[in-house]
């Protein structure tokens, strides 16, 4: 089964990772459309979430070709409220593209591969060795895959006018991944600016939003943490969305939802690629504003209002059907009935299958 050292893991086979990576392909895609449909972000944000979105799929391919045909060293999946790579994973992915020429050199040059491929399949009839894939797989890795594409534990989003119909002058957005959640999340704050451009003061309000925005917390301690450090931006409406976790055949955790899936999976009630995907929209406001510091020098603060929490999930229509069997009460309380997505199809290898035994 699923060896889990604290809270990742690795899978047993690599036809369970293949499984992994399409399903992780397909439910963001999914969401994509999903996100859009529903109306859950503006026109705006709906640009800025697929491209985090984009790194973030990127960044899941670039691992299936790196581990691809290695034998010694296997992806691990955060199992415990997460469902997504362990955010190390991220991180090896940066790491090595800063080292690609050195690890280039290192491979068997190109030409020769290809000529020792043709030569075992055409002359010799046999098939090609793990390791000499491996190489091939390597060589993809390095020679295709861009760093500045690998969804980083920050990325920061630019500064943009907003709609004419907002009442603030600007928006700006990052996504980070969270390390002790093992989720992305994307964020929008909408913001008016005491100047002329603040374009022209991006690098300070990037630093700052990084330094104190880069992990999930109460979303009105973030706003303050913003608003104190950026003393000529006054932000008014800050928008949060936690993506995951995603609930299916790998999870370990003690999510309802999560506990739903695997007990009927378990029973073969529903197919063994079944999975939900749950998601959190937390928003705040400012509603006046107050005073602090010493009389020579004081500034001009925002007061928040109480975080307003909209929970999601998304599932295909058998599977809503099954948690409102079984999960009544949470699925009562989200924002809105659960968001009928499309059912995976996969064909599930015999070696996936004894996950369910």
């Amino acid at each position: 089964m699923i060896v889990t050292p604290l809270d990742s893991a690795h899978l047993d086979s690599k036809a369970q990772y293949e499984f992994y990576h399409s399903m992780v392909d397909f439910t963001i895609k999914e969401l994509i459309v999903k996100m859009q449909q529903q109306h859950l972000c503006s026109d705006k944000e709906l640009i800025f979430f697929k491209q985090y979105c984009d790194l973030f799929l990127y960044s899941i391919e670039a691992m299936r070709v790196k581990y691809m045909y290695d034998d010694e060293e296997n992806m691990k999946i955060d199992l415990t409220d997460s469902g997504f790579p362990n955010y190390l994973e991220f991180r090896y992915l940066f790491n090595d593209l800063a080292l690609r020429q050195e690890y280039l050199n290192k491979l068997t040059d190109i030409e020769v591969l290809q000529e020792e491929f043709l030569d075992t399949l055409m002359r010799k009839k046999q098939p090609i060795k793990k390791s000499r894939l491996f190489q091939a797989a390597s060589i993809v890795y390095y020679t295709n895959v861009k760093q500045e594409y690998i969804f980083n534990r920050f990325v920061q989003g630019k500064i943009v006018e907003t709609p004419e119909a907002k009442s603030t002058e600007y928006m700006t957005s990052w996504s980070f991944y969270d390390v002790a959640h093992n989720r992305p999340f994307v964020c929008f704050m909408y913001f008016d600016y005491d100047g002329r451009n603040p374009n022209s003061d991006k690098v300070t309000i990037y630093e700052a939003i990084k330094q104190v925005a880069d992990r999930k917390m109460n979303l009105d301690a973030m706003a303050y943490a913003i608003d104190r450090k950026l003393p000529d931006v006054f932000p008014k409406h800050i928008k949060r969305i936690d993506l995951g976790p995603l609930h299916n055949v790998f999870a370990k955790d003690e999510n309802e939802v999560t506990h739903a899936i695997l007990e009927s999976i378990g029973k073969k009630e529903i197919p063994i690629e079944s999975y939900a995907f749950s998601l959190e929209v937390d928003e705040v406001f400012s509603g006046s504003e107050f005073k602090e510091g010493s009389f020579f020098s004081k500034q001009t603060l925002q007061r928040w209002s109480d975080v307003v929490k909209q929970k999601y999930v998304l599932a295909p229509h058998r599977i809503i059907q099954m948690l409102y069997n079984k999960t009544p009460e949470t699925i009562n309380k989200l924002a809105k009935p659960p968001i009928e997505v499309s059912s995976l199809q996969y064909t599930v290898s015999s070696t996936s299958k004894k996950m369910t035994k």
